[in-house]
């Protein structure tokens, strides 16, 4: 089997749990990479080994391009997100279906023409939809992200203006998506709705609260991508 690409915050690593999983460093042009190898998963931490790179900061095409250097096919991420609907509350789980991302948009083609038709991949989010109904794990089958710049939040304009097109709101998986889609990997992500956007409702954003949304979905996530990994074995 061609190990799964997983990409997502550092907790995630003990998916390798019980596995011979050894920390590779993969040189690329973009620059180096530090991913988790065993034989049935390939784990990067999107925010480094340490979790402290800002999501503005991240080198999402040294961090894509490795794994296809390592030979990944399959790439999934967890991202965190914003809800832009009242009707999808924190802590709910969503598999987006299509992004917008107008700005500062990376490729690997700065140096020739090259123009892609950019999406996420069916079969990717086939293997999530299909592993929460068999483990009764209650996921949103589809959705639109909209990627901003960060590593602010956004503001109650920017919300207001954002909440026609979109569901959610991220800083990384449209990079990670486009990136993918260049080099023909076939990417999908689930997302966890961690908080209301900026002006959703009255309550005023706050981190701790963000993060203690983040950790509860956490064992839901967990539980998900392993069923994805049985699948695949």
């Amino acid at each position: 089997m061609n190990p799964l690409g997983l990409i997502g915050g550092s907790a995630y690593r003990d998916l390798l749990a019980g596995e011979d999983a050894n920390l590779e460093e993969v040189q690329t042009k973009f620059g180096k990479a530090h991913l988790w190898a065993s034989s049935g998963l390939i784990f990067l931490p999107r925010h480094g080994l340490e979790n402290n790179i800002p999501p503005h900061r991240i080198n999402h095409r040294a961090n894509i391009l490795a794994f296809r250097e390592l030979g990944i096919k399959r790439l999934l991420a967890v991202n965190s997100v914003g809800s832009l609907r009242k009707t999808l509350p924190p802590k709910s789980l969503v598999i987006p279906h299509d992004y917008i991302q107008l700005w500062g948009t990376e490729t690997f083609f700065n140096e020739e023409i090259h123009h892609i038709t950019p999406g996420l991949d069916q079969s990717v989010r086939n293997l999530l939809i299909h592993a929460a109904k068999r483990m009764g794990i209650e996921v949103v089958g589809g959705g639109i992200y909209i990627q901003t710049t960060g590593p602010r939040l956004e503001t109650r304009a920017e919300i207001a203006m954002l909440k026609p097109f979109g569901d959610v709101v991220g800083m990384t998986m449209a990079h990670e998506a486009t990136l993918a889609k260049e080099i023909d990997l076939a990417y999908g992500s689930i997302c966890s709705v961690d908080n209301f956007c900026h002006g959703i409702t009255e309550t005023p954003l706050r981190e701790e609260e963000i993060q203690n949304s983040a950790r509860q979905t956490m064992d839901s996530l967990k539980r998900l991508l392993r069923g994805v990994l049985e699948d695949l074995a």
